[in-house]
């Protein structure tokens, strides 16, 4: 074997076009080597990057806040039209429930990262939940999924507006309730939050129309609203806070006070 090797470096050196085979060879394998450990280091390192990505979108939906409300207040003269301030945090799901009557995700990333409860969770797809329990470093979340969950929605094209909430069945559909009978539905139509609430700025996707009848009484419509997001593969959220939610909370608390 010692002789063999020793006649193949003979080779090799004596021959030019061993010698150029001999190096394509090996560089084919070192390549080879390389680019896999390319792959496997990159695919390691995707989390890392999907962080980062996301901290690049808060910062993105950051600045476009701040740019509609500085060209709204250039374009109206009453400034108090330019709206809520909301800011954009990311946050990862560690853990998600969506087969039970109440189901809630757990994100990494608590008090410590200026989360609270009563924050509106969205993903790029649509909405996901409202922050529930707070601690430093972890937030549970009631999901859409979820009987106490009730989010004021609108029908984009008319405005008529009612609550989406949960039946317990088919986790990729919800129910849209308290929507009058003189609003013009159609399979199709798009569900938008309507910015009633201190908590989902307004005009955030929601769903599509996928069927529609009367309830018992015939005044109201029951709308099956197929959701955008998935939420039985929720991994990445951004978490919403209403800068201005305490200020109109109180105002409304000390009006239904008198």
């Amino acid at each position: 074997m010692l002789l063999f090797v020793l006649s193949l470096a003979l080779t090799i050196q004596s021959h030019s076009y061993h010698q150029s085979k001999f190096v394509h060879s090996a560089n084919f394998i070192t390549g080879g080597i390389y680019t896999l450990k390319s792959d496997v280091t990159g695919y390691f390192g995707l989390r890392a990057e999907n962080r980062l990505l996301l901290e690049e979108n808060s910062q993105l939906k950051n600045q476009l806040q701040l740019y509609e409300a500085n060209q709204l207040q250039l374009t109206e003269t009453d400034s108090s039209m330019a709206g809520f301030e909301f800011v954009y945090r990311p946050a990862e799901v560690i853990n998600n429930s969506f087969s039970k009557a109440n189901n809630y995700l757990t994100l990494k990333g608590g008090s410590n990262q200026g989360i609270n409860p009563s924050m509106g969770v969205i993903t790029a797809n649509g909405i996901v939940g409202i922050t529930d329990q707070v601690s430093p470093n972890y937030t549970t979340v009631l999901s859409l999924l979820n009987s106490k969950s009730s989010i004021s929605v609108a029908l984009k094209e008319s405005g008529h507006f009612g609550s989406l909430i949960w039946d317990g069945g088919n986790p990729s559909t919800m129910q849209l309730i308290d929507i009058s009978r003189q609003a013009p539905v159609k399979v199709g139509d798009t569900i938008i939050t309507d910015g009633r609430s201190t908590i989902f700025p307004k005009d955030l996707l929601v769903g599509t129309v996928s069927d529609f009848k009367f309830d018992n009484s015939g005044n109201f419509y029951i709308i099956d609203v197929n959701l955008f997001n998935d939420m039985t593969r929720t991994r990445q959220v951004y978490v919403i806070e209403n800068r201005e939610a305490q200020e109109i909370q109180e105002l409304e608390s000390k009006s239904h006070d008198e």
